[in-house]
């Protein structure tokens, strides 16, 4: 990898850690202005609800120019919602600000890959986005729990006086927003790249029209639909994932709300380790094959219901995130290939993000169907990773019938 591929893996860093860092501090505003309790879930809502709705549109934005220049204008609508948080707009609304500017990165960050790199490495590059993307996450629940930690917090304003006039969290806002700073500093040293795909009408109308075009595009194309079914699965089993182990640590392994924070923690190492390894061993003509992962992964996650000790829930939780990081990786990395042949690299990157996001709102749902309705914490696993298990295994047999009749 060249210069300018670190340079675009420092400013996702940056972005990133300043994304998750702010998730905490969020929270902890929220507690500062005594909100309500079901505040704190809808701030993610606030989040997530932009990959959704601005889906036509970012597409069109990120191949409308070069990919550096929308990441320093996305990154820059991140860096206003921070401020607004920091001037006293509800939290709610200014975090969904940075949503916006979230939304509008994504296709940028990973279709510049698309551009700048050739093929053969794309499974590399996205190794490396992953992981820096996962340390990013890691770190910046290192520092949100720091941040939520009222021993830390009054440590600090013993130190810094000036946190006793601010409040613990609107400080760590502002130093959130010197992170936002440096990722736009760091953007502005990013390869330009040209456009990818021109859309001849921006009004809305035209815009949702295009959208919807590639969506179809995409699910209609073999390998697209393979690529885009397991990454929609994945993520929004992830984001599920997240929320099943935090509830499975507190009532089968008795941790408090910071251990089992901490434990989560441990499946994205995991992930950050298989996504290593997908980028050492996997090429992209073999991407499909690592499917059967997936699989493995789902009976992992069954299997959780047979332990209750922290050293076999830590062991058993890397493994998942190590199969997974595996698996996504590689799918990814198929999944911007074929955008960028079909319709440019940004429009595909909005699609995934469209439908992972979308599947992140619907398996929450249906989780917390679950859990009204009374069903028992293992029935929801079991549940949850046998679909895991079972879509992929669909999946894997749709691909290879695919496969059959395109060589006759």
């Amino acid at each position: 990898m060249n210069l300018g591929f670190y340079i675009i893996l420092t400013a996702q860093f940056l972005s990133a850690l300043a994304d998750n860092s702010l998730l905490f501090a969020a929270i902890a505003l929220l507690k500062d202005l005594q909100s309500p309790t079901w505040y704190t879930p809808v701030l993610q809502e606030f989040f997530v609800v932009s990959y959704i709705l601005l889906a036509p549109f970012v597409g069109a934005f990120a191949d409308g120019m070069s990919k550096g220049r929308v990441m320093f204008i996305s990154n820059n609508i991140k860096l206003v919602g921070c401020l607004a948080m920091l001037a006293g707009v509800n939290p709610l609304f200014a975090y969904g600000i940075v949503g916006l500017g979230a939304a509008a990165y994504s296709p940028a960050k990973y279709g510049i890959l698309t551009e700048y790199l050739p093929a053969e490495q794309l499974v590399a590059a996205n190794a490396w986005m992953e992981g820096t993307t996962v340390f990013a996450i890691i770190l910046g629940a290192i520092i949100g729990g720091m941040m939520l930690n009222p021993h830390i917090s009054a440590s600090l304003s013993s130190y810094l006086p000036v946190l006793s006039g601010i409040g613990i969290a609107k400080f760590a806002i502002i130093l959130i927003t010197l992170l936002y700073f440096s990722a736009a500093i760091t953007n502005l040293f990013i390869p330009l790249t040209a456009p990818d795909h021109n859309t001849p009408r921006r009004d809305p109308v035209s815009l949702v029209c295009d959208f919807w075009l590639s969506f179809k595009q995409l699910w209609r194309d073999p390998l697209g639909q393979v690529s885009l079914a397991v990454t929609t699965l994945f993520w929004g089993a992830g984001a599920t994932l997240r929320l099943v182990v935090l509830t499975w640590a507190m009532m089968v392994l008795k941790f408090n709300t910071q251990q089992a924070t901490q434990l989560t923690a441990v499946v994205a190492i995991g992930i950050a380790i298989g996504a290593v390894f997908a980028g050492r061993y996997v090429k992209l003509a073999d991407s499909v094959k690592v499917i059967s992962t997936g699989i493995l992964m789902g009976i992992a996650v069954m299997s959780m219901v047979f332990v209750s000790t922290p050293s076999m829930a830590a062991l058993l939780l890397f493994i998942i995130g190590v199969l997974g990081g595996f698996f996504v990786v590689p799918m990814n990395a198929l999944l911007q290939h074929r955008g960028h042949l079909l319709m440019g690299a940004g429009h595909s990157i909005a699609v995934q993000n469209f439908n992972e996001n979308l599947s992140i709102l619907v398996m929450l749902g249906f989780y917390a169907i679950f859990d009204k309705i009374g069903q028992s914490l293992n029935v929801i696993i079991l549940a949850f990773g046998s679909f895991i298990s079972i879509s992929m295994l669909l999946i894997q047999y749709h691909y290879r019938h695919l496969d059959i009749s395109s060589h006759g």
